[in-house]
């Protein structure tokens, strides 16, 4: 009869789990190019926070839980007054940075942007760094939240390499609450233990569904939706450290375990150890705030625009030839409902950047989705897939975003086919890319605070060893008002 009984031997933790807390906890970063460039993530990533504070329906879901609460060692959102607890404070600085769809991305076997840890990152490493000082002790510095930010985009990004969460139903942002309780641990204080029970926590959680991305139900959610896994991370991460046990085979135990339950019987994979990799090879979105499937195919479209914009009225057919990825997730025909529709929509994106020579956020808006044009350059799009480019996508030497565009039109003439393997944001295209990537922050601190403060924050942030010895408080202080 004992076969009808579990066995209640409680195991080691699960191996993946040991591997990620050993690399927070111990894993020095070695890596002057991952330094670098996670400067330049955490001033984009707050950029586009700052540019969706122009955005009601992102604000109206910041502040407090419930109005007028104050609490001590009150967590700052950057470009705005409110001082939150660290839960609060993670999900609004989640919510701001993720709302435009324009900081970093990954792409793989899963897809997702690491620069959302950061609304964990940020606000467990304010609320500490305040604490400290009132105990008499140092605060935080930026170079600890570029170390953070280092290696929470790892292990979400290694994580994606080869296990497809989204072909099970499940969103990235998975990932995102993982990475996240992983370094929130260690910032408030964790030890090796917490961080595996801390993990455990995040894993035993039912993740949330890819049913707000996809039509016929892409909706607003998909834009707080890392805020959300940012706040629960925190709070996973404030719960362990009371005390609280863990599950240790919460991945791999039988019948009740993640892969079991979740991912259709599947072990999680990691092909290759956890260093600085993905952050030296993270995307950014630095010319369109467009879904990263579409970066390139926007492009062309720029690079069209000037030779199709008097011929509207003579265009046949529009050819846009990608990868498999884009084709699953942000190819759509039919009404498109709402702004969070209209910017995973590859064919929207591309008709905008036909008619405009540009993209830019407010392009999803109902105003601009009015235009008659839209719609008529979307029925006449084609779109197919290239099976080197799919290929292409998934090499660890390559990661291309690859789209082509050519427009026919109906005497029989054609453009030329414009080709883009690679957006600005690649790590191919560095060099061109951080000076844009510079002048979007910029132009992002603008859209808040005044010339002389934008200039002043500028030129701070710009400066590796100035703003990595800043404290966090200070440097807080510095984007809030």
């Amino acid at each position: 009869m004992s076969q009808f009984f579990d066995i209640n031997s409680r195991p080691d933790p699960d191996e993946l789990i040991i591997k990620i807390a050993d690399y927070v906890m111990d894993y020095e970063i070695q890596s002057d190019e991952a330094y670098e460039t996670a400067k330049s993530c955490l001033i984009d990533t707050l950029g586009c926070g700052l540019l969706a504070l122009s955005f009601p329906a992102c604000t109206k879901l910041l502040g407090p839980v419930v109005e007028g609460t104050e609490v001590p060692y009150g967590v700052r959102v950057p470009g705005t007054s409110n001082l939150l607890d660290p839960v609060k404070g993670a999900f609004d600085i989640g919510c701001i940075i993720r709302w435009l769809d324009f900081n970093d991305t990954w792409l793989a076997a899963e897809w997702g942007h690491p620069s959302d840890n950061l609304g964990a990152i940020l606000s467990c490493a304010d609320y500490v760094s305040q604490k400290n000082i009132e105990a008499g002790k140092e605060p935080l510095k930026v170079l600890d939240i570029l170390e953070m930010m280092i290696k929470a985009h790892e292990i979400q990004g290694i994580l994606a390499l080869e296990n497809s969460f989204n072909r099970v139903g499940l969103d990235h942002v998975v990932l995102v609450k993982v990475a996240s309780t992983a370094v929130a641990t260690k910032i408030l204080g964790g030890n090796k233990e917490d961080v595996i029970n801390a993990l455990t926590h995040a894993w035993l959680d039912g993740q949330s569904l890819r049913t707000y991305r996809h039509a016929p139900n892409a909706g607003s959610r998909k834009s707080w939706a890392a805020g959300d896994a940012t706040s629960r991370a925190v709070r996973l991460a404030m719960i362990t450290l009371s005390g609280e046990m863990g599950y240790p085979s919460v991945l791999t135990a039988k019948t009740w375990g993640f892969e079991d339950v979740l991912f259709k019987g599947e072990s999680l994979r990691i092909p290759q150890s956890f260093s600085s990799y993905v952050m030296e090879n993270v995307l950014f979105k630095i010319s369109f705030p467009a879904e990263f499937h579409a970066q390139t195919a926007v492009e062309a479209a720029v690079s069209i625009h000037p030779e199709i914009i008097d011929r509207l009225d003579e265009i046949d057919k529009i050819e846009i030839t990608t990868h498999e990825s884009a084709i699953r997730i942000i190819s759509k025909v039919g009404e498109l409902n709402n702004p969070a529709d209209r910017d995973h929509c590859l064919q929207y994106m591309v008709a905008i950047g036909l008619l405009k020579g540009d993209l830019v956020a407010e392009d999803y808006e109902d105003e601009v989705a009015q235009n008659p044009r839209i719609d008529e350059l979307r029925s006449k799009m084609v779109v197919t897939e290239n099976k080197k480019y799919s290929v292409d996508y998934l090499d660890p030497e390559k990661r291309s975003i690859a789209n082509k565009l050519r427009v026919l039109f109906k005497d029989g003439s054609s453009t030329q086919e414009i080709e883009v393997e690679y957006p600005i944001g690649h790590r191919r295209r560095r060099n061109e890319g951080i000076p844009v990537l510079e002048k979007k922050f910029l132009s992002n601190l603008k859209t808040v605070f005044d010339d002389e403060k934008s200039e002043q924050i500028y030129k701070e942030f710009l400066d590796f060893d100035k703003l990595t010895s800043m404290s966090v408080v200070d440097f807080q202080k510095l984007l809030s008002l």
